[in-house]
C-alpha cells in the first residue's frame, strides 16, 4: 500500500500510526534536523519491511529509528533485526510511560515527549555495504521527490500556493531558499 495519496486532503498522511507514535515522531524528527539530518517517515525498503523513520547525516550515513509506544508494541515486533541490513546506525524511540529497559542494549534509545526529544543511548556503528548505501539513498531520494511533488499539487488544489504555484513547480524559487 502506498503511503501517500493524490486524493486525500493531506498526501503525507497514510493513516496507519496511532497519535501517540505520531507524538513519538515529531519529537525525533526535531532531533534529527537539529542533528542536521534530512529525514523521512514510513520509508518501505527493499526487503519490503517500513522504516518508521529513516534519516541522512550530513555525512550520509544511514539512520532508521523504530518507534515504540507500548510493552506489546515491542514485544510483538520481531522484525526490527532486519532494519539493521539498510542502515549504520538502529535507534528505539519510545515516551517516558514505556519502560526503557526492555530495549535491546545493541540499540540506540531515543525518549520523545512529542516537542523534543534526547538520545539516551547512542547506537552501535554498523556500516553497510557500498551497494546496499547507494539503494537506501536512491529510495530514500526518490521517495522524498515524490512526497514533495504530491504535497505540492495538494497545495495548489487547497489554493495555499496562490499565484505562486508555478514558479516554485518551475524552481524560480529556490534561490530563495
Amino acid at each position: 500500500m502506498t503511503i501517500l495519496s493524490i486524493h486525500g486532503d493531506n498526501p503525507l498522511a497514510d493513516g496507519r500510526q496511532s497519535e501517540r507514535a505520531l507524538k513519538v515522531r515529531r519529537g525525533v524528527q526535531r532531533l534529527l534536523a537539529e542533528m542536521r539530518h534530512a529525514v523521512l517517515p514510513e520509508l518501505t525498503l527493499a526487503s519490503g519491511r517500513r522504516a518508521d523513520l529513516i534519516s541522512l547525516s550530513a555525512k550520509g550515513d544511514i539512520w532508521i529509528v523504530e518507534i515504540k509506544t507500548s510493552i506489546e508494541d515491542f514485544r510483538v515486533d520481531r522484525k526490527w533485526p532486519d532494519y539493521r541490513l539498510h542502515c549504520d546506525r538502529l535507534f528505539f524511540a519510545t515516551h517516558a510511560e514505556v519502560p526503557l529497559d526492555i530495549f535491546p542494549e545493541e540499540c540506540g534509545l531515543i525518549l520523545s515527549d512529542g516537542y523534543e526529544a534526547h538520545m539516551l543511548r547512542d547506537a552501535p556503528e554498523h556500516r553497510i555495504a557500498a551497494a546496499t548505501r547507494k539503494s537506501v539513498v536512491q529510495g530514500f531520494a526518490r521517495a522524498a521527490a515524490q512526497r514533495l511533488m504530491l504535497a505540492e499539487w495538494a497545495a495548489e488544489r487547497n489554493g495555499e500556493f496562490g499565484e505562486s504555484i508555478g514558479d516554485i513547480l518551475a524552481g524560480s524559487r529556490d534561490a530563495e531558499s
